[in-house]
């Protein structure tokens, strides 16, 4: 009897502390779930926070026709996407993976935390979603040391179910998914599906959708990009293809067939340097900056940070065209290089790439660029000495090199490569809606990575005979000219000291050939420097400038009658806005570029105000766009019809990219071509589009050798030539085939019955300078 009592007092003894234990453990959870809540263990998040939990955003940059062109981010390359922008697959891949239970627990899964606590993790973790965004919005990375790991485990659990209570399941998955950090720049699900997939999220499919949640295990270790690890990003991705079978989202025989498919990658990095719209986004970020330093918040909290609030930029840059204008600059200039390649080989150019220099003028060219360059700036800074640094250019190095046919790994000599990267011929070219003023596209050179200086606003060259259109049409405003004028096509002398000319000039025409009389519809299309020369006599410079003035040239232009062959260096942004205000009917419009910007909530912050000026009367404008449509008809942009293909082809060889173009709507133009075959030029209107072309060397040595290849119907032109056939073979683009539209009132005769008997196109546009 006495065992029996001793028995029962023992069993209740042990009872008595199986329940003070189990009670001692609940009070101890509770204590440290108390303890957590109250910041003991570290610092919690308010409501404050937790309501808008702290992420940077990447800003973001919109073409006219809805398209992301591309994002502006320091560290994180994030744009957030809601829940209903998430394809089912990507949620059932996510919860069958992560979280199975999650639509049934308030933010801890008891049964995985009991598991994971008595198998100590071996049949899996006990993470729940809401922990995990948890974890990474507001506790951060696992510490090593096992007690704060314990502390932070409970910080989790604390802030997961304030998660689960502030936020709906729907918006915890997508905050899941746009926090998250895929690698590569990949921060967040849209921008990973555009790096990997170069999709938008909304269009991932199964197979896709497995791999990217594969990635949430260790984005570093299953990365797909065939450098790192993509057969066992491929074996990741069908586990979570299995566990979306085990939890029936899939069908077996759907899950065997996924297995058997590659990744499908088509992996399309974002990075400053690469992409669509390169040369305009570089410009549109120092806009932006200006921007942002004039227009803090309104909150009272500070500026603005173009890098990490998640702004949205509305451009007038239209996908379509940048895309068609880089096409076309690539064609090109790839062959034009080629062919200037062949022309300067070390047999036929000793001092190739540079004409026109002596060796000692080379070597101080070669030494300016040295100091200039950024190897330069660097090693200054780090303290070099002069003498260590000229040693350095002539130390073979390992770098990649640009090339038409991709880049090249080599290993050269810095003094080498800088030599090679003036071998290269560049281009500049912007397009745009004379009415409007909205900028359509914008290509600054033919490589952003390798060459970022940009030839559309910051490059400035001689315009050559593009400029005689502001001459024309000073003199048409002036004295009430006709196209079907005529002049004698003779030598003329401007005293000095007419116009304050401190020298006579007496300019040649590029073909040296005189005699008869050119009306000024012929002089024009054939770039007849002669006739210029007698505008320039009878208005003088001033006016000139005073009309580029009123065209929106800001550049300095020098009042001497030379300018009439277009000395001045210019911009191609300049010269299209100048050109622009012919086709708009004397009305300048200010070139655009940004419509509007908004902050992340979509609140307006800065709305776009036209400025607009008249400058030309309708009908000179008119006169003059008519005298430049002369140009195509008859001169040097003639060969964008389809007249004299096999000439042009056997001439051209495969320079002539896309020939022949076989455009028959009007059109008005103008090549240029500067001293030297420096510069070539061509500008372009249609009643809604002008577009301007440039290309040359970086050094004006850098060119061809005669002006066959080195006039602006042959640089410049072909690229305005593909680009128009691209915009007209797409019909939403709606450019215009009509003709330029005639004022009711015109007074000055366009309609010349007979052409001018001494024009000839034979001169195949050499309408260079020739001082």
């Amino acid at each position: 009897m006495a065992k029996k009592k001793a028995a029962t007092q023992n069993f209740s003894k042990y009872i008595k502390w199986f329940w003070m234990t189990i009670l001692g453990g609940v009070l101890f959870v509770v204590l440290m779930f108390f303890l957590a809540s109250q910041g003991v263990f570290g610092e919690m998040p308010d409501y404050t926070r937790l309501e808008n939990p702290t992420t940077n955003l990447a800003t973001e940059i919109i073409s006219a026709d809805g398209e992301l062109l591309a994002k502006i981010y320091d560290n994180d390359n994030r744009t957030p996407v809601d829940f209903t922008e998430l394809p089912t697959s990507l949620v059932d891949a996510l919860i069958a993976t992560e979280d199975a239970r999650f639509h049934e627990h308030s933010g801890i899964d008891a049964r995985g935390t009991l598991r994971a606590f008595f198998f100590l993790g071996k049949r899996g973790g006990a993470s729940t979603i809401s922990q995990q965004v948890a974890r990474q919005l507001f506790v951060g990375v696992r510490s090593k040391n096992k007690l704060e790991t314990a502390t932070q485990k409970i910080k989790e659990w604390v802030i997961a179910i304030r998660l689960e209570r502030q936020y709906t399941k729907e918006e915890i998955i997508a905050m899941y998914f746009n926090i998250y950090d895929f690698g590569n720049n990949a921060d967040g699900i849209r921008s990973a599906a555009r790096i990997y997939f170069g999709k938008e999220t909304k269009n991932l499919d199964v197979k896709e959708s497995a791999m990217l949640v594969g990635m949430f295990k260790n984005s570093a270790l299953y990365n797909p990009r065939p450098t790192r690890n993509p057969e066992g990003t491929r074996n990741r991705r069908n586990v979570v293809l299995n566990q979306m079978e085990k939890y029936d989202y899939i069908t077996e025989s759907v899950s065997d067939s996924i297995k058997q498919l590659d990744l499908g990658l088509r992996y399309t990095p974002e990075s400053h340097r690469e992409g669509l719209a390169t040369y305009f986004r570089a410009y549109l970020t120092d806009f932006m900056k200006d921007w942002i330093k004039n227009n803090p918040k309104a909150d009272g909290t500070g500026l603005y940070s173009l890098y990490d609030d998640g702004l949205k930029i509305y451009t007038t840059i239209d996908s379509r065209m940048q895309q068609y204008a880089e096409d076309a600059v690539h064609e090109h200039m790839a062959r034009l290089q080629a062919e200037f390649f062949q022309q300067n080989t070390p047999d036929r150019n000793k001092t190739a790439p540079f004409l026109d220099l002596k060796p000692d003028e080379i070597t101080g060219l070669l030494n300016r660029s040295m100091r200039q360059s950024e190897r330069w700036r660097k090693m200054k800074a780090n303290g070099k000495s002069e003498k260590e640094i000229v040693a350095s250019f002539e130390k073979p190095t390992p770098m990649t090199v640009f090339s038409w046919k991709g880049e090249i790994d080599t290993i050269m000599k810095p003094a080498d490569s800088m030599r090679y990267y003036k071998s290269f011929l560049h281009a500049g070219m912007m397009s745009m809606e004379p009415q409007t003023g909205h900028v359509k596209a914008w290509v600054g050179g033919i490589n952003y990575r390798h060459f970022q200086y940009d030839h559309v606003k910051q490059g400035k060259r001689q315009v050559g005979s593009t400029f005689k259109p502001f001459v024309y049409a000073t003199a048409i405003d002036q004295l009430h000219l006709s196209p079907c004028d005529t002049f004698p096509n003779t030598k003329i002398t401007i005293e000095a000291g007419k116009f304050g000319n401190p020298l006579p000039w007496s300019p040649d025409n590029a073909n040296r050939e005189y005699g008869g009389f050119r009306s000024l519809k012929s002089a024009l299309a054939n770039s007849i420097n002669t006739i210029t020369a007698r505008l320039m006599d009878k208005v003088g410079p001033q006016p000139v400038i005073d009309m580029a003035r009123n065209l929106g040239i800001e550049s300095e232009i020098p009042p001497v009658p030379a300018i009439a062959l277009g000395t001045p260096d210019l911009s191609v942004y300049e010269m299209v806005a100048a050109y622009a205000t012919f086709a708009n009917k004397g009305v300048y419009t200010k070139p655009v570029m940004v419509m509007r910007i908004e902050d992340k909530n979509g609140t307006v912050l800065y709305q776009f105000t036209p400025e607009s000026k008249d400058v030309l009367s309708e009908e000179v404008a008119y006169v003059t766009t008519n005298l430049l449509e002369g140009v195509t008809q008859s001169g040097s942009g003639a060969r964008l019809r389809s007249v004299g293909v096999d000439k042009y082809n056997t001439m051209y060889k495969e320079v002539m990219t896309g020939y022949p173009y076989a455009l028959t709507n009007p059109i008005a133009g103008k090549t240029g071509t500067t001293q030297n075959q420096s510069d070539g030029w061509f500008m372009g209107m249609v009643p809604n589009l002008v577009t301007g072309v440039w290309v040359g060397g970086e050094e004006r040595a850098t060119h061809f050798k005669t002006i066959t290849y080195g006039q602006g119907a042959t640089m410049a032109l072909p690229i305005w030539g593909l680009y128009m056939k691209k915009c007209y073979a797409d019909k939403d683009l709606e450019v215009s085939k009509a003709e330029f539209e005639r004022p009711a009132n015109l007074t000055i005769n366009v309609d010349c019955n007979k052409i001018d008997e001494n024009t000839s196109s034979d001169t195949d546009g050499f309408d260079g300078l020739d001082f």
